[in-house]
C-alpha cells in the first residue's frame, strides 16, 4: 500500500494594500516543508477567488521556485469557464508542478455531462495529472461518484480532492480509487484524515494544516509508521481544535486569522472578506494558547 500524503492547502499572504506577499508566502512555503507537508497553491485557503490570473502564475511561479523540489505542489487552476480554466492549466504546465487541482465551475450550474466536457477538456490540454476538485457547499456543483468513474479513466485524471464533507461520497470515491489503477482520493475534511488514511486514500489536502503544521505532518507519519496509537493521538488534537475553531466561523476566514495572530506577516484577506473582528480575535487567541500555539499558553 502507499504512504499517505499530507498537503496543506497554502494560504496567499497579502501586504495591507492587498497586493500579495511574496516574501511572507514563501516563508508559509519554507514553514510546510520543514515539517514534511506538500504543498497546494492558490485552494480555497488560498484566496484563489480573490486572485487575478497573472497573479495565481506568478504566485505558483514563486512557490515552486521555493519549495525546489523538496516535496510536491499541487496549484488549482478551476474557473467558471473551461476556456479560463484551460489557459490556466496551461500557464501551470509550462511552469512545472506535480499536479493541477480543477475546482467544479461556480455561479454556472453544471449538469453532470457538462462536468465530463469540463474536466476532459482540461485533462486533455496538458501534460501534468489533473485532479478533480469537488467543495459543492462553495460552488453549488457536485462530481456524482459515476461521474467520478467516468472521468477516472480518463488517461490524465490522476484524482480527485473531495471537500464536501460528507463521509458516503468520500467512501464511493474511494471506492472507485481501489477499482481503478491511478485514480487517488484525497480527503478535504479535517477531522477525517486518519480515517481517510486507514480507508485507503492516497492523502489528504488540509486548510487547518497552515495552523498546526507538524500535528498534520505526525498523523501521516505514525499511520505509514504502523503507529495507530500515536496517530489516533494526534489526529484527535487536530480534531479538537478543528471544532473549537471552526465554531467561530467561515474556515479559511479563520485558518488566516488565527495564522495571522501567531504571524502578523500574512495579512489579511482581500475585500469583501470578513473584516477583522478584536472580539472574534479574543476568542482565537484564547483557542490558540489552548493548544500551545501562541505564548501564554498552559501546557
Amino acid at each position: 500500500m502507499a504512504h499517505s500524503e499530507t498537503f496543506v492547502a497554502l494560504v496567499t499572504c497579502f501586504n495591507d494594500d492587498e497586493t500579495i506577499n511574496f516574501e511572507a508566502t514563501r516563508a508559509q512555503v519554507r514553514r510546510q516543508v520543514a515539517a514534511g507537508n506538500n504543498i497546494m497553491c492558490a485552494g480555497t485557503n488560498g484566496d484563489f477567488s480573490a486572485l487575478t490570473f497573472e497573479e495565481k502564475v506568478r504566485l505558483t511561479e514563486e512557490v515552486v521556485d521555493e519549495v525546489g523540489g523538496r516535496t510536491k505542489v499541487i496549484v488549482n487552476a478551476g474557473m467558471p469557464a473551461t476556456f479560463e480554466t484551460t489557459l490556466l492549466a496551461r500557464a501551470f504546465d509550462r511552469i512545472g508542478v506535480d499536479g493541477i487541482a480543477v475546482i467544479t465551475p461556480f455561479f454556472i450550474a453544471c449538469t453532470q455531462d457538462g462536468l465530463i466536457r469540463h474536466f476532459s477538456s482540461v485533462a486533455d490540454a496538458v501534460k501534468t495529472p489533473v485532479y478533480l476538485y469537488d467543495i459543492p457547499a462553495r460552488t453549488q456543483n457536485h462530481i456524482e461518484p459515476e461521474t467520478a468513474r467516468k472521468l477516472a479513466a480518463h488517461g490524465n485524471i490522476a484524482g480527485i480532492k473531495d471537500s464536501g464533507g460528507a463521509q458516503d461520497t468520500l467512501e464511493a470515491y474511494m471506492a472507485i480509487g481501489r477499482e481503478i489503477d491511478g485514480f487517488d482520493v484525497y480527503s478535504g475534511p479535517d477531522h477525517l484524515v486518519l480515517w481517510s488514511f486507514q480507508n485507503g486514500a492516497r492523502g489528504c489536502i488540509s486548510g487547518l494544516g497552515n495552523v498546526m503544521p507538524d500535528v498534520l505532518s505526525k498523523i501521516s507519519k505514525a499511520f505509514n509508521a504502523g503507529d495507530i496509537a500515536e496517530a489516533e493521538r494526534q489526529q484527535e488534537i487536530f480534531g479538537g481544535f478543528r471544532k473549537d475553531l471552526y465554531g467561530l466561523g467561515y474556515p479559511p476566514a479563520l485558518v488566516k486569522r488565527a495564522l495571522y495572530l501567531m504571524d502578523a506577516s500574512v495579512g489579511a484577506s482581500r475585500q469583501p472578506a470578513l473584516l477583522p473582528d478584536p472580539g472574534q480575535d479574543r476568542k482565537i487567541a484564547d483557542i490558540l494558547k489552548k493548544y500551545v500555539l501562541l505564548p501564554g499558553a498552559a501546557a
